[in-house]
């Protein structure tokens, strides 16, 4: 067998350009070691071939070099964004990787003429305005609460909005002005929508400004209400600026970012302040660690410093989620150039730095606390899990390959009478559930309320993509069912040359009540039934029943979808654009029954015959 050559440095360096891009360095078997981005390529990538390495992990990566591939790009900026593609893509194992499946959420304010005031996730666009993001959904329902108390904005949504008789409970509870029903002047609500603006841009001071010369203009014309009625929210403004409005003495906002590693775990904890108000804190762990059921394992077996993560963090979380005009941190990146790279992303200056201020230190004092705490409850999950496992294994008789993370997999079958049938896989790995790994089959071509075709045809769908390599084996299947279901699974893995896949039914107890299930081998042993106290039947009844909510939301969703135009289909002259317009006005089938004929006429392309003939078909 001949020996491999060792890797050639200096012949590749004198063939790299000065121009910025991304390198990646391969392994003779071509899996891609680290991805990295660089100002100047050569520089960069001459670095890693000195005499002296500055840590084991890089020296033991550059020995594993075969061959280094580059790509130069136009920008640094540019250069970023596609690091950080390579890296979500092909996961080297020398990189840190941070998954944040979640999208951020934000305040919506519409353009509407009765702006709605609104929680929102996804991608924006020019038809409304938005504040934040925000670091949890409660943050936000928290502030929309605040603004519905200080200054009633609508938050219902356009389809009830327009077709309201009389103002609804929040207007009984003041927490809404009744624009619905023209309770309030235009003006006055444009007035309070502005207000409300201010309020989330920080600019508080400017608000209560405003309020107390309404005040003062209310009570010189004797208006004692609406004099009443801005004292009650300025009154409100001055709680919420005591809890939470901090006056850190520099304009805009500025997300707090620490990296902080105890006893072999990384986290890194990100804290948002915006409009001067501090919203909280999330954390997270990078994704690619290895993370082991093994209580006495790490989530860093690669040794990342702090320093690495934190780079890492930044230059992955800013190229999905808006760029603050300041990122205080507790240790200065491992990148120096980082401010540079994400100021040309930005396109404006961004500073990263470590705090300066009092108020700073406090902030970045905080993150790193919290960051302690998620550590500390992570240790302990993963001890707990750990524990569950091997409660499991045990009970099962079942032996785990030595190194192999446990990945176990259930699937659940839901229905209405057969109709809409849903099938759902989740997957639970690493400690916990992996949602970004649930798979749905909407299920056809069967008898309807056959269980057993329909887990028959999901397991078939599910694991035919192990036979190319392109999934990841189940170290367990679960199925959500008896005997006949459990029957059904293995038919479907002998098919495909699977049988070898362990498989577990999960048949529910008398009245269908927790801690009475039956566990179905499908190797011919006799049924278990576990305690109901056993770590193990915990495990398999968390498993369950996630797989169990997941496939009824799914059915629910497939089931609606069809009863909100099946009965639309079936009335002549009704195509799809006159049935999106209708569902468009009225949120739904059952808003377009509540329509009147006059109200029907009011929708482009609905004449009064088609508006009587579909008032008569849903009546």
């Amino acid at each position: 067998m001949p020996m491999e050559r060792p890797f050639d440095a200096k012949s590749l360096l004198a063939t790299l350009t000065d121009l910025p891009g991304v390198y990646r360095m391969i392994a003779a078997d071509d899996r891609v070691l680290y991805v990295g981005k660089a100002k100047n390529l050569r520089k960069r990538v001459a670095s890693y071939f000195r005499d002296r390495h500055p840590s084991p992990r890089i020296a033991l990566m550059v020995a594993q070099i075969s061959r280094i591939e580059t790509t130069v790009t136009r920008s640094e900026a540019e250069a970023l964004l596609l690091e950080n593609n390579l890296i979500k893509s092909l996961s080297p194992r020398y990189n840190i990787l941070f998954r944040d499946d979640k999208s951020y959420p934000y305040i919506v304010l519409t353009h509407d003429d009765y702006p709605r005031l609104g929680f929102f996730r996804g991608a924006t666009d020019r038809r409304a305005t938005y504040f934040g993001p925000f670091p949890s959904a409660l943050a936000v329902r928290d502030s929309i609460h605040l603004l519905q108390k200080m200054f009633r904005l609508r938050t219902c949504e356009n389809a009830v909005f327009n077709n309201r008789s009389r103002p609804c409970l929040l207007y009984q509870i003041k927490r809404c002005s009744g624009p619905c029903v023209g309770l309030v002047e235009a003006g006055r609500y444009a007035e309070d929508v502005e207000m409300a603006s201010l309020f989330l841009q920080g600019r508080q001071q400017d608000v209560i400004g405003r309020l107390s010369a309404a005040m003062d203009q209310a009570a010189a014309r004797l208006a004692f209400e609406q004099a009443a009625t801005c004292r009650d929210q300025i009154q409100s403004l001055r709680q919420v600026q005591d809890k939470q409005y901090v006056d850190h003495g520099k304009g805009g906002d500025v997300d707090i970012v620490v990296a902080v590693e105890e006893r072999g775990m990384l986290c890194v904890n990100l804290a948002m302040v915006r409009g001067g108000r501090h919203l909280g804190d999330r954390q997270q762990f990078p994704s690619n660690a290895g993370i082991s059921a093994n209580p006495a394992s790490t989530t860093n077996p690669a040794g990342w410093s702090p320093h690495e993560a934190l780079t890492a963090f930044l230059s992955q979380h800013y190229l999905a989620h808006p760029i603050p005009l300041r990122v205080l941190v507790n240790v200065p990146p491992a990148d120096g150039d980082l401010a540079e790279w994400l100021g040309e992303a930005a396109g404006r200056p961004v500073r990263v730095a470590e705090a300066r201020l009092s108020v700073e230190r406090v902030w970045v004092e905080m993150a790193e606390q919290n960051a302690r705490l998620a550590i500390a409850a992570r240790r302990s999950a993963l001890s707990r899990q750990g524990l569950r496992l091997a409660a499991l294994w045990a009970a099962l008789d079942f032996e785990v390959e030595g190194g192999r993370e446990a990945r176990i997999e259930c699937f659940d079958i839901s229905h209405t009478q057969g109709e809409s049938t849903v099938a759902a896989c989740v997957v639970y790995q690493g400690g916990g559930m992996r949602k970004a790994e649930y798979r749905r089959f909407n299920i056809n071509g069967i008898q309807p309320g056959d269980d057993y075709a329909a887990i028959r045809q999901a397991v078939l769908r599910r694991y035919e993509k192990l036979l190319t390599g392109d999934a990841a084996a189940p170290t367990l299947i679960l199925i959500d069912g008896g005997g006949g279901q459990v029957s059904a699974a293995v038919s479907a893995l002998e098919e495909l040359g699977l049988a070898h896949l362990p498989i577990l039914g999960v048949a529910k107890g008398e009245a269908r009540r927790p801690g009475l299930e039956t566990l179905i081998f499908a190797d011919g042993r006799e049924p278990l039934q576990l305690p109901s106290e056993h770590l193990a039947l915990h495990l398999i009844q968390e498993v369950r029943d996630e797989a169990h909510r997941f496939a009824v939301s799914g059915h629910r969703a497939r089931r609606g979808k069809t009863a909100r135009t099946s009965r639309l289909e079936e009335i002549d002259g009704i195509g799809p654009k006159r049935r999106k317009a209708l569902i468009s006005r009225f949120g739904g089938l059952q808003g377009i029954s509540d329509a009147g004929i006059d109200q029907l006429t009011a929708v482009p392309g609905i004449s009064r015959e088609l508006a009587e003939k579909i008032y008569t078909a849903l009546h």
